[in-house]
């Protein structure tokens, strides 16, 4: 098993990639320690699962004290942090001109300050730990081609220029960052846009479908994994051809 021993902690994991991320890891032989909002769906997502001392938690991204102690948590009951994975994301449907405050602060603050907190954190723990874990931040296809709303497409390219600063800043102490950017991906997401708008996802896509969860699971376990030690700041895409890095 590719996470043997190892500790994962992944936001965003009651539903869709994060669910799907959570699971595989377990599966691999990680202890999974399941963030989201809603802890009912973090508890579903690890039932069942085989990971040894995984726990759910409802946790807030976006509040650095609730990140903070959670890390504490993690290492209290598990010893250590491996794996970390930013998954947790938000959307609006707001037009550039329309786009209240609040709402900018909102999916800033969960997409981008939230991976920021939960990045930092992880950092912080693996060095008093020593340990040369890595840290998969999700991205999105939005970030490359603009095709969605100002904040969510600011939101996700700032967690790849995230990642590279960090990766950078990190390589010398064997902490690895990367990105998994996903394009349209069968989601609860994305089920709950319109059925027009649906459609001309799918077609602008040159693959002619949307990716699924498990797909974007599997390239996260890959650079969680030892089969990827030798990569660290990269945006690694998964979406059909629907853009390029």
């Amino acid at each position: 098993m590719r996470l043997a021993g190892k500790v994962a902690l992944v936001t965003g994991a009651g539903q869709g990639m994060g669910r799907a991320i959570a699971r595989l890891f377990a599966q691999e032989g990680a202890a999974v320690v399941a963030l989201d909002l809603n802890l009912a769906a973090a508890e579903e997502t690890l039932a069942g699962t085989p990971g040894d001392g995984s726990f759910a938690r409802s946790v807030n991204v976006a509040d650095s004290a609730a990140v903070k102690a959670v890390f504490a948590e993690a290492v209290a009951k598990l010893g250590r942090v491996d794996v970390v994975v930013n998954n947790a994301g938000i959307g609006s449907v707001d037009a550039l001109a329309d786009t209240p405050d609040e709402n900018w602060a909102r999916v800033i603050g969960v997409n981008l300050t939230g991976t920021f907190y939960c990045l930092r954190e992880a950092v912080r723990t693996m060095q008093a730990l020593g340990t040369k874990g890595n840290i998969v931040n999700l991205a999105s296809t939005a970030a490359l081609n603009g095709e969605g709303p100002s904040h969510y497409c600011a939101s996700k390219a700032g967690v790849m220029g995230l990642t590279r600063s960090a990766a950078r800043e990190l390589a010398a102490t064997g902490i690895r960052v990367n990105t998994v950017v996903p394009g349209p991906t069968n989601t609860p997401m994305m089920q709950g846009i319109p059925d027009e708008w649906n459609d001309a996802i799918v077609k602008a896509v040159p693959m002619g479908r949307m990716g699924e969860p498990d797909e974007v699971a599997r390239v996260a376990l890959f650079l969680a994994s030892d089969d990827a030690s030798f990569i660290t700041g990269q945006n690694i895409a998964v979406n059909g051809g629907m853009a390029f890095i």
